[in-house]
């Protein structure tokens, strides 16, 4: 089974409930996760799948709890070619920066050599105010491939 680090960034809580009904999800298939409020480059398998579950806060910023872990990436630059995500963003569309904050942290991955996993998925709230629901559904649709 696969080994699956959940990077959260939150800053009401929405974006942790989310990440926390994947990880029991993933736990239910028999694939091990890790769920990180307070992502460190340390503490991650640069093998496994990172599952990037973050909202965008003030004007298309990513959350603080997420922030030292793009800092991290920015500065150090780690070799992160065999490292594979997938993104769960989680906005408002009434906001002109919906879902921008996680696409800063996912660039600066790629620059470093992250590959995508599977396609992201973009929940608005506006549209889906339990974002744990179309989150689970996307979860549904590729984790038989993991």
């Amino acid at each position: 089974m696969a080994k699956i680090e959940l990077i959260v960034g939150t800053t009401l809580g929405s974006a942790e409930y989310v990440a926390d009904e994947l990880a029991a999800q993933l736990d239910d298939q028999g694939h091990e996760t890790q769920v990180h409020l307070k992502a460190e480059l340390s503490d991650l398998d640069p093998k496994s799948l990172w599952l990037i579950v973050s909202s965008t806060h003030g004007a298309g910023d990513l959350p603080d709890n997420l922030q030292p872990f793009f800092d991290e990436i920015d500065s150090k630059k780690p070799d992160l070619s065999r490292t594979k995500y997938a993104l769960c963003a989680i906005g408002d569309s009434s906001y002109d920066t919906f879902c921008l904050g996680p696409e800063k942290l996912i660039e600066a991955m790629e620059n470093c050599g992250a590959q995508v996993y599977v396609d992201k998925i973009q929940i608005d709230v506006q549209y889906d105010p339990i974002p744990e629901e179309p989150a689970q559904a996307w979860l549904s649709g590729w984790q038989d491939k993991l």
